[in-house]
C-alpha cells in the first residue's frame, strides 16, 4: 500500500540510501547535488529546513511510503493561502526500485487530496523537463493538464532547461461551491 506521510528526522538514513542507490536514475531529472545529499547528516539538515517551511506555512514535504517502507519524497512547495491566491508547487522523486510500479501516481493523489482538501487550495501546479514523459503521465493520471512550456526554467543535471507546466484545479473551488 502506497502512503504519504509528514517526514521525520527518522527518515534520514532511509532517504540517504535511497539516493545513494537511485543516484544514477536521478540524475538526469534533478538539479546536480552535493555529496551532503547522499549523507544522513545532509539529509537531516534538509529535513530540518523542510520543518521550518512547514512551520512557515510555505511547504510540506512528506515521505512516501511502499508497504511500510520509505520509497521517496513528495513536496508542497510554495504554498500560498491568500484571498484571492490558493497555490502551490508539487515535486516528487521515487527510488529506482519503486519506478514504473505507479508509487508516483498514488503519492501525487494522496499529496493532491492534502492540497485541495486539508489547504483549502484552488491550484497545483507541477512542472517537468519536456521529455520526463514517465512524470508527465504521473501528472496526467492524476487529472493535471498542461498549460504552456517555460524556456531555461530550472537548472536540470548542470544545464538550464525548458519544462512543460502542469496544473490541476480543485473542483470544489474552481465550480464555486466551497465555502471559502
Amino acid at each position: 500500500m502506497i502512503t504519504i506521510r509528514p517526514i521525520a528526522l527518522e527518515d534520514a538514513e532511509p532517504i540517504a540510501a535511497l539516493r545513494r542507490e537511485s543516484r544514477d536514475h536521478l540524475a538526469p531529472w534533478e538539479p546536480e547535488r552535493g555529496e551532503a545529499s547522499y549523507t544522513a547528516a545532509g539529509v537531516r539538515e534538509a529535513i530540518e529546513a523542510a520543518f521550518a517551511r512547514a512551520e512557515a506555512g510555505t511547504g510540506l514535504t512528506y515521505a512516501i511510503e511502499d508497504d511500510g517502507r520509505v520509497a521517496g519524497q513528495i513536496f508542497l512547495n510554495s504554498i500560498v493561502r491568500g484571498p484571492y491566491f490558493r497555490s502551490c508547487s508539487t515535486g516528487y522523486w521515487v527510488a529506482k526500485s519503486a519506478a514504473g510500479r505507479g508509487v508516483a501516481t498514488e503519492a501525487v493523489r494522496l499529496a493532491k487530496r492534502i492540497a485541495f482538501e486539508d489547504l483549502g487550495l484552488l491550484r497545483v501546479q507541477a512542472e517537468t523537463l519536456v521529455d520526463n514523459h514517465a512524470s508527465q503521465k504521473v501528472l496526467q493520471r492524476n487529472g493535471f493538464e498542461p498549460i504552456g512550456m517555460a524556456p531555461a526554467y530550472l537548472k536540470i543535471a548542470g544545464r538550464w532547461q525548458d519544462h512543460l507546466l502542469f496544473q490541476v484545479l480543485n473542483p470544489a473551488l474552481a465550480a464555486g461551491t466551497a465555502v471559502d
